[in-house]
């Protein structure tokens, strides 16, 4: 888990110099960044804990469906709702845009790794 968080925490850290810092053309690094973040935010996903039982397996398999599923419904709806609001914000009528794979990969992970925390917590 620590390995991932700091892999994803280095990513970070890059975006944020890579935006503020570097004037070139960095486009590569920024793709470069996000599959990193990608993969720290994996490697804490299929961590194990120190306690790895029956309850944690079948906490982070539902955890999983639950961000599938989420996933999905995002996936659906955002589109919609990102062009109603840029309609309404700008009157020129703007075009439909679909989700990148970045952002859908990275919003599951992040609905994974949230809902398993908390179910693990609660349980």
């Amino acid at each position: 888990m620590m390995i991932g968080l700091a892999i994803a925490l280095l990513s970070i850290v890059g975006m944020f110099v890579r935006a503020f810092v570097m004037e070139d053309d960095t486009e590569w690094m920024k793709l470069l960044l996000q599959k990193i973040l990608l993969i720290g935010m994996l490697v804490m996903s299929l961590s194990k804990d120190k306690v790895e039982d029956e309850m944690t397996i079948a906490l982070r398999a539902q955890s999983y469906a639950i961000a599938f599923v989420i996933g999905v419904v995002y996936a659906l709806v955002m589109p919609y709702v990102e062009f109603g609001v840029s309609n309404m914000v700008n009157s020129g009528g703007e075009n439909f845009k679909n989700l990148g794979d970045f952002q859908m990969l990275l919003f599951m992970l992040m609905i994974q790794l949230m809902f398993y925390h908390n179910l693990k917590r609660y349980r």
